[in-house]
């Protein structure tokens, strides 16, 4: 096989959530056992940092990966999806997966695959985890799918768990309450294994502190030790003054991530670092903590979070695509203080656009757009949409002609947005 070949495989052979949405969903563990079972149990062989959420999961595993990578330790990095190419999603100190792994592992197990027939997430956690144990990984940091208590990655038992902000996203398969999402996310806590959740919310917390209690878990919320003072942003970084129980911790502490959200997970990064040092026996200096955060990007090979991809006019990239995320987005672009935005914007089929497109500002001008997916949102069917609720634009059938005219329409002084969903986003030529 080739890459190619390979990639077309899996794409063909394997539901993926990606591209078809709810169908690839299995809601059972079944699968993933029965695959690393095959596998001789890799997920048993190395030591791993479980991270859930709505929101910031993805930003949060990456700042995590990055301080322990810069402590000294082998790490590895399992997220999804991928914005450009499969092997983002599986890493160790940075690298991507080697694409040759990949093929040997797909030809290896071929058999494998049609016997159980795993959905495309099922066969790359596997995957995931048959590599981190082969790299002898030290630590690795596994970011959740979707939901927790059902995602393929929940049959390990990590260090500690880390969940993220709570939010609106995935309702038909999570529940259509704070609370009920919550509980699935809180499927990730295990016995005796602590937890920290990076941000009170009063709707989702007493579903964590009841299973925590029942389950014997050490439980932090991290605003409880961890506040910030924010003293300098722009459009590269930030820098925060970081209180630990009320005391000056660390002074000046630069991340390389911009967007305004990043101080909702920031908490949950340094709670989490300080139980793997007080109970783990971890050990992250302060240096490689600041060393970390200030080169995530770099380190990682993040990207797609409050992006710049070119100065005049100003164009950034976002993956936000629920509630919160968009009004975080909304909320960042508003402190830009433009003289216009132009906002190229896409959605998937499986979700409630509706509650979205009512947020976004009528003054905005809106190049609407189709990602080349089978689960994007129909562009025509999403200008009626955004018609409903008061919001013009023009309707364009891929990522790129609207990104073209986009760019064609702004002024020097003025500000183009990309995003409402990570699949346009992961269309972006200049990624």
């Amino acid at each position: 096989m080739t890459y190619q070949e390979c990639l077309d495989y899996l794409y063909q052979q394997l539901p993926m959530f990606q591209r078809i949405g709810n169908a690839a969903f299995k809601k059972s563990l079944d699968n993933i056992i029965a695959l690393c079972e095959a596998l001789g149990q890799p997920q048993h062989r190395f030591k791993c940092i479980h991270v859930a959420g709505t929101n910031g999961k993805g930003s949060s595993s990456h700042m995590l990966a990055a301080v322990l990578q810069e402590a000294g330790y082998k790490t590895g990095l399992y997220t999804s999806p991928h914005l450009k190419s499969f092997t983002e999603r599986v890493r160790v100190n940075g690298q991507e997966l080697p694409q040759g792994y990949l093929i040997n592992f797909v030809e290896q197990h071929k058999q494998l695959f049609e016997r159980i027939k795993p959905s495309f997430f099922e066969m790359t956690v596997a995957l995931a985890f048959a590599y981190f144990a082969e790299e002898q990984v030290e630590v690795a940091v596994i970011e959740v799918g979707l939901g927790g208590r059902l995602d393929s990655t929940n049959i390990i038992t990590p260090e500690v768990s880390l969940i993220t902000n709570i939010s609106f996203d995935h309702q038909n398969m999570l529940g259509d309450t704070i609370a009920a999402i919550a509980a699935e996310k809180a499927g990730i806590i295990k016995p005796k294994v602590p937890a920290v959740i990076s941000s009170r919310q009063p709707e989702a917390e007493e579903v964590f502190i009841a299973k925590a209690a029942d389950v014997g878990a050490p439980l932090y919320f991290a605003p409880d030790h961890y506040t910030l003072e924010l003293s300098e942003s722009t459009l590269q970084r930030q820098v925060f003054q970081v209180y630990r129980d009320g005391n000056l911790y660390l002074k000046d502490l630069e991340i390389d991530l911009a967007g305004g959200y990043q101080k909702y997970n920031l908490p949950g990064v340094l709670q989490t670092l300080e139980v793997l040092q007080e109970l783990k026996g971890y050990t992250i200096t302060q240096e490689a903590i600041r060393r970390g955060l200030a080169h995530v990007k770099s380190i990682t090979g993040l990207k797609g979070r409050w992006q710049v991809l070119q100065q005049k006019p100003l164009t950034i990239c976002d993956t936000g695509h629920n509630e919160d995320g968009i009004r975080q987005i909304l909320q960042g672009l508003e402190q830009l203080q433009p003289t216009r935005v132009h906002m190229v914007f896409g959605a998937v089929n499986d979700k409630d656009v509706t509650k979205i497109l009512q947020m976004l500002p009528a003054k905005y001008t809106y190049y609407f757009c189709q990602a080349n997916i089978p689960r994007a949102l129909p562009v025509q069917e999403l200008v009626q949409k955004a018609e409903t609720v008061g919001l013009k634009g023009n309707a364009y059938t891929t990522v790129a002609e609207a990104i073209a005219a986009a760019k064609a329409n702004a002024a020097p002084d003025e500000v183009i947005f990309i995003g409402g969903s990570t699949f346009v986003v992961a269309e972006i030529e200049e990624l």
